[in-house]
């Protein structure tokens, strides 16, 4: 009976530490894809508006906990163009961690992706409650 146990946590470890990893570099989805992709794979986070104004056109998704906001910044034509994930300070050691598994470090709180033959930057800022991490194209220099 302990090993059931045992196998069951081990199962549900290794569901939720999955579940954690997906990445959620979405830039060059359109709306749509988006929230499909977030539907099906971020069920803990729930959408909360979409915004076009003067100066931003995004999307905005919060955990049930509302320890995370997720944005996803988009252009014009409803293209996602960068991302960016506020999160509470208590959670920064294991987003670090997230950063670290996923992704290669190349300095202080800053890591690289490439996906798809593009280069992606990822930044951990801090502030003063919360930090945030935003993935953008790397600039070609």
């Amino acid at each position: 009976m302990k090993s059931m146990k045992a196998i069951y946590l081990l199962l549900l470890l290794l569901l939720l530490n999955s579940y954690e990893s997906r990445s959620q570099n979405l830039i060059g989805y359109k709306i749509r894809d988006i929230q499909k992709y977030m539907k099906e794979n971020q069920k803990s986070m729930v959408f909360q508006n979409l915004t076009f104004n003067n100066t931003f056109r995004y999307l905005k998704y919060v955990d049930r906990a509302q320890t995370q906001t997720l944005f996803f910044f988009l252009s014009a034509d409803s293209v996602c163009r960068s991302v960016r994930l506020v999160c509470d300070k208590e959670l920064r050691s294991q987003k670090i961690a997230e950063l670290n598994s996923k992704y290669k470090p190349v300095g202080e709180n800053k890591w690289e992706e490439e996906k798809d033959g593009q280069k992606y930057i990822i930044d951990l800022k801090d502030d003063e409650w919360t930090f945030n991490i935003s993935i953008n194209i790397k600039p070609v220099r």
